[in-house]
C-alpha cells in the first residue's frame, strides 16, 4: 500500500517519522512530508501519488479543529476524499474529534503502533495486553548483619549483652498479656486473666460493652459490602522502578477506618506501591490492653485488633508487603503477635524511639522490646527500626546509635532487622545548617556511615522528604520524587513515601494526593534510570562526623553499663535535643 504522511503542524513530526519507519519495515511505500508544508502542496503530491492512506498528525492543540476541518475540505474539493482514506493522529486528537471532522479514523496519545498498523492493513487489533507479575520480596535477603568494624562490634556486644542480662528476670503487664493472648489464639479461654492486666477502658469494653470515645463497631452489613467491593476491584498492576531492582515503595495508612484504609491500599497498589504500613492511634499506645472486633475510629490511626488486621489483610494483593507498627507503646509484644497471626510480613520495633519520643517509660519499653524481638524471631517477622531524628531535633548520630543497638540486639535473638534512617530536612539539620546548599550530601552521609558499620538492609522513611513538603501538591510530589531518586541512586532497599497532602491535609488524606506522589516517583525513576546522583565532598565529611558521633554515643552507653539508665540520662538524646523519656507504664516492670 502507498501512504502520504503529512504533519499538519509547524514543527512536530516525530510520531510520523516513527510511523514511517514501521510502515517501511512492513514493505509499504511512503512519502513523508516535512512540517509546515502547505495544504496545496500536499494536495498536489496526493493527486500525483494517489495514496491508499493520507496520514495526518497534529500535536499543537491551538486551532487544531479548524485546521483539520479545512484540510478535509481541501481534499474534498480536489476529489481526493473519495479516492483515499484520511487518518489523523497526535496529542491533540481524540477519536470523537476525528469522526466529527470527517476523518476515517483518529488516534490519540498513547496509541500503539500495532493499533494503527492493524487499522490500515485491515487486521484485528487485540489490544496491547501486558501482564505484569509482581512478586513479594524479602527485604532482608542477602544481608549478613556483620558488624564491619571490630571497635563498633565490641561496643554493641557489650551494650546488648547487658540488656539481655538485665531483661532475663524481668517482666511486665505487656509481656504477660502477650503470653496469655498467645494461648487464647490457640483456643484457651483466658479472657478474665487477660483483663486483670488491662486498663479500665479495655475492661469496660469487654464487660459492659462500652466503646471508647469516637470508636464504633463495624456492622455485619458493612462488612459484607466491603468484601463484595474488594472482590470486584480489578486493575492492571504497575511497577514504578523502570527496570530497577529497588527501592521498593511503601505507603503508610491509618485513616481510622479499615474500609477506607483498604481503598487507599488498593489505589496505591494500582499505581505501583509495593508495600503498606499500618499506623494505629496514639492513645492505643498508652493504654494497657487491646480491644477486639471490627472497629472504626473517627480520628487519625486505625485501631489494632486481630479482626481489623485480618480485614485489611483480605484486601491486600498477594505481592504487597505489609508492615504493622508495634514499637512505641504498652502493647508492643502483643501487636507483634497479632501481626504475625494476621499474616503481616514486617513489624516495627525501636525501644529507643518509643521511650524517648513515643511516650512510653524507658524501663518498660526495654523489657517489652526484648520480648517483642523474641516474638519477631519466633514468627520470622523482620522488623524495621525507625529513628527519632524528625522529632524535636535528636542528632542523627544519637538516633543511629540507638537504632544499631536495637538491630544488634535483634540479631542476637535470631531476628532480622532493617535500618530505617530518615531522608529528611530534620530539626537537627536545620539547627546546624547541614542542608544550606543541598538536600543530597547529608542524606548520603547517613547511608555511608551506616554501611561502614553494619551489613544490613536500609529503608529510609518515614516518610522520605519529611519537612521538605509544603501545601503545594506539585512541590510536595516533586521533592518526594527527588528523595526517591536519591534512594535509588544509592541502591537502597525500600522507601516510605507520603501523599502530597499528608502534612497539610487538616483531615483525611485524599486518594488523589496519594496518586500524585506515586506518579511523580515513577517519572523520577524513569528520568534517572541507572544514572547516579553525585554528592559533593561534604558528604564524606558529614559521614565521618556521624560515624564518630555514633562511636562516642555507644562508648558512653557501654561505659554506663546500664542501657535503661542511659535512656533516662540522655545519652541517646537530651531533653534539649527533643528526647523526653516517656511515663506511660512507669513502675510496672517487676522481677520474675
Amino acid at each position: 500500500m502507498k501512504f502520504v504522511l503529512f504533519p499538519l503542524d509547524p514543527v512536530h513530526d516525530v510520531a510520523l517519522k516513527m510511523l514511517n519507519r514501521e510502515l517501511l519495515k512492513r514493505g509499504h511505500q511512503t512519502v513523508l512530508l516535512p512540517p509546515d508544508t502547505k495544504m496545496e502542496e500536499v494536495v498536489e503530491i496526493c493527486q500525483r501519488e494517489i495514496p491508499d492512506f493520507i496520514m495526518v498528525s497534529r500535536t499543537v492543540g491551538y486551532g487544531a479543529a479548524e485546521l483539520l476541518a479545512r484540510f478535509i475540505d481541501v481534499l474534498d474539493a480536489a476529489g481526493l476524499r473519495k479516492k483515499c482514506k484520511v487518518v489523523v493522529g497526535g496529542k491533540a486528537i481524540t477519536k470523537k474529534l476525528a469522526a466529527e471532522l470527517g476523518y476515517d479514523a483518529g488516534f490519540g496519545e498513547r496509541t500503539s503502533w500495532e493499533e494503527v498498523i492493524a487499522y490500515v492493513e485491515g487486521g484485528k487489533f487485540e489490544g496491547e495486553k501486558v501482564t505484569i507479575r509482581k512478586t513479594k520480596r524479602d527485604i532482608t535477603c542477602g544481608y549478613t548483619y556483620e558488624v564491619r568494624d571490630g571497635t563498633f562490634k565490641e561496643l554493641l556486644d557489650k551494650i546488648t549483652d547487658q540488656i539481655l542480662d538485665w531483661a532475663k528476670d524481668r517482666t511486665s503487664p505487656g509481656i504477660e498479656r502477650a503470653k496469655i493472648k498467645e494461648k487464647m489464639l490457640e483456643g484457651e479461654h483466658l479472657l478474665e486473666e487477660y483483663l486483670r492486666l488491662c486498663d479500665e477502658v479495655v475492661v469496660s469494653y469487654f464487660r459492659k460493652n462500652v466503646l471508647p470515645k469516637k470508636v464504633r463497631l463495624i456492622t455485619e452489613e458493612e462488612r459484607k459490602k466491603f468484601e463484595r467491593l474488594v472482590r470486584e476491584i480489578n486493575f492492571d498492576g504497575k511497577i514504578l522502578r523502570h527496570g530497577l531492582d529497588k527501592p521498593l515503595v511503601f505507603v503508610q495508612y491509618g485513616t481510622g477506618c479499615p474500609f477506607m484504609d483498604a481503598m487507599h491500599i488498593k489505589v496505591s497498589e494500582a499505581w505501583g506501591a509495593d508495600g503498606v504500613l499500618h499506623f494505629d492511634p496514639s492513645w492505643g499506645a498508652r493504654c494497657e490492653g487491646l480491644l477486639e472486633g471490627s472497629l472504626a475510629h473517627e480520628e487519625d490511626g486505625s485501631i489494632i485488633t486481630l479482626e481489623n488486621l485480618k480485614l485489611i489483610k483480605s484486601a491486600l494483593s498477594d505481592s504487597t508487603l505489609w508492615c504493622v507498627r508495634a514499637h512505641r507503646g504498652l502493647n508492643t509484644p502483643e501487636i507483634v503477635l497479632l501481626a504475625a497471626h494476621a499474616g503481616a510480613d514486617l513489624t516495627k520495633i525501636n525501644m529507643v524511639y518509643g521511650s524517648l519520643n513515643g511516650g512510653t517509660d524507658p524501663e518498660r519499653l526495654t523489657v517489652d522490646g526484648v520480648y517483642a524481638l523474641q516474638l519477631s524471631a519466633k514468627y520470622k517477622l523482620p522488623y524495621d527500626i525507625p529513628t527519632n531524628e524528625e522529632l524535636g531535633g535528636v542528632p542523627a548520630h544519637k538516633a543511629f546509635a540507638g537504632m544499631l543497638v536495637v538491630a544488634h540486639l535483634g540479631v542476637k535473638l535470631g531476628a532480622r532487622p532493617i535500618l530505617k534512617p530518615l531522608f529528611c530536612y530534620s530539626p537537627d539539620v536545620m539547627i546546624n545548617d547541614y542542608m544550606k546548599d543541598n538536600y543530597v550530601d547529608y542524606n548520603v552521609a547517613k547511608i555511608l556511615a551506616l554501611r561502614r558499620i553494619m551489613d544490613a538492609p536500609i529503608w529510609p522513611g518515614e516518610p522520605i522528604g519529611f519537612m521538605t513538603h509544603t501545601e503545594d501538591r506539585v512541590q510536595s510530589a516533586m521533592t518526594t520524587a527527588l528523595h526517591a531518586a536519591l534512594a535509588s541512586s544509592l541502591g537502597l532497599d525500600a522507601i516510605t513515601i507520603a501523599s502530597t497532602d499528608e502534612a497539610y491535609a487538616r483531615g483525611a488524606i485524599s486518594v488523589t494526593a496519594r496518586i500524585d506522589t506515586l506518579r511523580a516517583i515513577a517519572e523520577a525513576f524513569r528520568f534517572f534510570g541507572h544514572a547516579k546522583i553525585e554528592p559533593t565532598k561534604k558528604a564524606e565529611e558529614y559521614a565521618d562526623k556521624i560515624l564518630n558521633g555514633i562511636y562516642e554515643t555507644l562508648k558512653k552507653v557501654a561505659e554506663r553499663q546500664d542501657f535503661v539508665a542511659a535512656l533516662y540520662e540522655g545519652l541517646f538524646g537530651t531533653r534539649e535535643e527533643g528526647a523526653n523519656p516517656g511515663r506511660a507504664g512507669r513502675g510496672t516492670v517487676r522481677k520474675c
